[in-house]
C-alpha cells in the first residue's frame, strides 16, 4: 500500500447542495400540508436539522411519508454544482497519485442526477448509506479505503459537521474540518478536527503535508 487516499463529506463540502436542499424542503412542505412554504419559512439551521425535524416544524404530519412522495422530485428540479475551485483542487490530487471517495448519507440511486458528472468522473470510490452504517459510525471510511487500498495513517477525512469528525477520529484518518460548510468551525474543533480549511480549494495536495510519509523501499 504505497498510496494516500482524501475521502470527503458531500454535501456542503463538494457540493453547494444548501440551496437545493432549502427549496425541496420548501417544496415538500408545501405539497404535503397544502401551504405555499418558501424557504424563507424554514426554521434557523435548517441544514443542520434532520429533514424529518424540519418538516415537521413547518406542519408537515408525516414528514417520512411525504418524502417518498416528492422528495427525489424536489431535488431532482436543481440539482446541486460543485463549489467554486472543488473540481481544481480534485485535479491537482489526481495529479499526485491520491485515490479520492465520498462517504456520503445520499442514497445510491440518486448519485447518477444529482452528481454533477466532471465530479463523478474524478472519484474512486463513493460509499452511500446503503454500502455502510451512516456516520458517525466509521465502517464508511474503512469500507472507501479498502476499496482503493490505502492504511487509515495515510488517508484524510474533509467533512463539515461533528459526525463526520467522529467518523474520522473513530477510522483512524486525519479529521478535517471544512470551514465552508454547514456547522461552525469551533463545533469541528471540539468535535476532534485536527485541521480547519477556510476555502474548498484548500483541500489540494497541501493536505498532504499532514498525512504519515508512505515509506520509501
Amino acid at each position: 500500500m504505497n498510496r494516500q487516499a482524501v475521502l470527503f463529506d458531500l454535501d456542503g463540502v463538494l457540493l453547494d447542495s444548501g440551496p437545493t436542499i432549502r427549496t425541496a424542503l420548501a417544496a415538500v412542505a408545501t405539497c404535503a400540508t397544502g401551504q405555499r412554504t418558501t424557504p424563507a419559512d424554514l426554521p434557523p439551521g435548517a441544514l443542520r436539522r434532520p429533514r424529518a425535524e424540519v418538516l415537521a416544524l413547518l406542519g408537515v404530519a408525516d414528514p417520512d411519508d411525504a418524502c417518498s412522495r416528492w422528495w427525489d422530485g424536489a431535488l431532482a428540479a436543481a440539482p446541486p454544482s460543485a463549489f467554486p475551485g472543488v473540481l481544481t483542487a480534485l485535479l491537482a490530487l489526481r495529479a499526485v497519485n491520491v485515490a479520492l471517495g465520498v462517504v456520503t448519507l445520499q442514497d445510491r440511486d440518486r448519485l447518477p442526477w444529482y452528481l454533477p458528472p466532471a465530479l463523478t468522473d474524478l472519484l474512486d470510490v463513493v460509499i452511500t448509506l446503503q454500502d455502510a452504517p451512516a456516520k458517525p459510525a466509521p465502517d464508511g471510511l474503512h469500507a472507501a479505503l479498502a476499496q482503493v487500498g490505502v492504511l487509515p495513517e495515510q488517508a484524510a477525512f474533509v467533512g463539515d459537521s461533528p459526525g463526520d469528525m467522529s467518523a474520522a477520529r473513530a477510522a483512524g484518518v486525519l479529521a478535517v474540518g471544512a470551514a465552508w460548510g454547514w456547522h461552525p468551525p469551533a463545533a469541528l474543533r471540539t468535535a476532534g478536527a485536527r485541521h480547519l480549511l477556510s476555502d474548498p480549494i484548500r483541500i489540494g495536495p497541501s493536505l498532504l503535508h499532514h498525512l504519515t510519509p508512505i515509506p520509501t523501499t
